[in-house]
């Protein structure tokens, strides 16, 4: 997709938000006695003195962009923006009363239950929408904890996978340090395929509240054992939490879930609206103090405009979806194949079949991952580094880690629905001089 934009400057305030260098982030570069300098600090504070010295017409020159990070969230698609001016003028008010606009806002509340819920296959009663997939993720895990804890004996058990979003992660952490809740976090192979022999084997039958496991990577694309996981679950009688929402749209939701959630702005929707499923007769109860509103799950009335857009953007997504993975499987497959080739020391990471279509990551030794972020971003390509949605803390990808892959220099590259394949091939071409320039900085700075 490509559309003009400011390049990143130096007062922390382009569009690359993340990577722009302000002094706060220069002088955490800067050496302190006994303090290792974090991945990268060189390149920055040499990147920060470049970006000063620049004129300031230089700096705000217009790029050319495409942008490659649709897993963080892919562009509004044109459907959802056309749902959403709609449900702007005709569903505002609050669903909750009897009013005219109350009761018009609620049908378009209703409409949109029912077609999202038929897209991910499960019923309208039992599908609640959040202000966020993260706050999903946290009512789910929370939430089926919190119903089962009370029947149980002794502190709880948890199982998740070491691939899981840091969400997920993140909810079992609270959970262990709030109630002594015990989890168990299971292995994956080097293609971040959760080991479900060992997943299984964690599980145990009148203890685990419940077991977590991703429909597929956000990182490295590779779609997870979900329906066989789901049988030794069901076999013991333990529910079963899925992350859908790197996949949600992009593949069929994976039968034998117990509770589900998933995000709009993944599949072309607006940010703010995620999605909690929780299927009839698991046990749920609310973590929170409760509320009317959305079957006592989710406290507060929903924000109705940016939920009929995005059940008009799962529609979309859902009805094109076969030729959409067709035509960007093949540009990643590309990606995949030429990288390795163009670049010295570069890997490609993940399942390379049983994947996601639109999303590749590889890692290149001798340089950091950020650093070819904000050098790509130069070049007008948008893409993003480190562990997903915590890139900020510059910390290894715990995905990788996982894998027991190189986590340094890695980058994801996810293609959002309008990629094209010179957009894909220009990409190529930048990218091994902008590795060779990014290695000679390092290893320039290093000898000083």
């Amino acid at each position: 997709m490509a559309f003009p934009a400011i390049s990143p400057g130096i007062s922390g305030r382009s569009r690359s938000t993340s990577y722009s260098l302000s002094w706060k982030q220069y002088n955490a570069t800067l050496p302190r006695p006994g303090v290792p300098p974090p991945p990268g600090a060189a390149f920055r504070r040499q990147a920060l003195r470049e970006a000063r010295r620049r004129p300031a017409e230089a700096r705000l020159r217009v790029v050319p962009v495409a942008y490659f990070d649709a897993a963080s969230a892919e562009p509004l698609l044109p459907q959802a923006r056309e749902a959403l001016l709609t449900a702007l003028a005709d569903g505002w008010a609050d669903p909750a009363r009897l009013h005219r606009e109350g009761r018009q806002a609620r049908l378009l509340l209703d409409q949109a239950r029912e077609s999202m819920a038929g897209d991910l296959g499960c019923r309208a009663d039992e599908l609640s929408f959040t202000s966020s997939g993260t706050q999903a993720v946290h009512l789910a895990v929370l939430g089926a904890a919190a119903a089962r804890q009370s029947a149980s004996r002794g502190p709880g058990h948890l199982v998740t996978s070491a691939v899981e979003h840091s969400s997920v992660l993140n909810a079992a952490d609270w959970l262990a340090r709030r109630s002594g809740t015990e989890v168990t976090t299971t292995g994956v192979d080097r293609l971040g395929r959760a080991d479900l022999a060992e997943f299984a084997a964690a599980l145990r039958p009148g203890r685990t509240l419940l077991a977590c496991l991703q429909a597929a990577n956000h990182e490295v694309a590779t779609v997870q054992p979900v329906a066989e996981a789901a049988q030794e679950c069901a076999d013991r009688k333990v529910p079963l939490f899925v992350d859908a929402a790197a996949a949600a749209g992009r593949q069929a939701v994976p039968a034998g879930w117990s509770v589900l959630v998933a995000s709009a702005h993944k599949w072309g929707g607006p940010a703010g609206v995620g999605v909690l499923a929780v299927r009839k007769g698991v046990r749920w109860r609310e973590p929170l103090p409760a509320d009317d509103r959305e079957g006592r799950r989710v406290p507060g009335f929903p924000n109705v405009p940016a939920v009929l857009a995005a059940a008009a953007a799962l529609a979309a997504t859902t009805r094109q979806r076969e030729d959409t993975n067709g035509a960007l499987r093949a540009l990643t497959d590309r990606i995949r194949a030429r990288v390795p080739a163009l670049v010295e020391d570069a890997v490609v990471h993940g399942d390379p079949d049983s994947r996601l279509a639109h999303i590749v990551t590889f890692s290149c030794l001798y340089v950091d991952g950020e650093a070819l972020v904000i050098e790509l971003d130069k070049a007008g390509f948008s893409v993003s580094s480190g562990s997903a949605c915590v890139s900020d803390t510059r910390q290894p990808s715990h995905v990788l880690a996982a894998m027991g892959v190189l986590t340094q220099g890695n980058v994801r590259v996810s293609l959002p629905s309008t990629a094209t394949p010179e957009s894909v091939d220009k990409f190529l071409a930048v990218l091994p001089p902008i590795v060779a320039r990014v290695r000679d900085t390092v290893r320039t700075a290093g000898s000083s």
